[in-house]
């Protein structure tokens, strides 16, 4: 109904909402290496979005809902913390990023803050400024694609 009043069809709708799911489906099924190459746009036939980029950063903050577990646990192997300690900083390096994807790294950053401690602490580290620094670049990024924006809707309009 709202559709037509809006300009959309049910089938741009519907369409966009099927490729959201295929988007969803398809990083569910990743592990932290496949995540990591979608990221840096490595994967062929699978462009890296920014809905892709959130989705990644949201598996890895979500519990799990059979086990009520968050992705990363304190007992697991220091490879696999490294891998998602380093995915989230490629994410944050992404031309892709937005204020969503920000929120998410912060999110991340609270859910895994005694696991981010424990291995700074053990592998003389420094993860969480790390993180920090990544968030900033981000916001950055954010900045500089938003003056970019507001400056091409500037020369449109002369």
């Amino acid at each position: 109904m709202f559709g037509s009043i809006l300009g959309r069809k049910k089938e741009e709708i519907s369409t966009e909402d099927k490729e959201h799911q295929e988007l969803v489906e398809k990083i569910s099924k990743m592990n932290l290496t496949e995540m990591r190459s979608y990221i840096n746009n490595k994967i062929k036939d699978f462009e890296v979005s920014e809905d892709g980029l959130n989705e990644v950063l949201s598996k890895l903050i979500t519990p799990d809902a059979k086990t009520n577990n968050y992705y990363i646990k304190a007992d697991d192997m220091d490879s696999k913390k490294k891998k998602a300690f380093d995915l989230v900083l490629s994410a944050a390096k992404n031309k892709k990023v937005n204020v969503v994807t920000v929120e998410l790294m912060q999110k991340f950053m609270d859910v895994y803050k005694e696991i981010i401690a424990n291995y700074d602490k053990e592998h003389k580290e420094i993860y969480e400024s790390r993180f920090k620094d990544a968030i900033e670049l981000a916001l950055m990024n954010i900045t500089q694609k938003s003056e970019l924006k507001n400056k091409m809707n500037v020369l449109q309009q002369n």
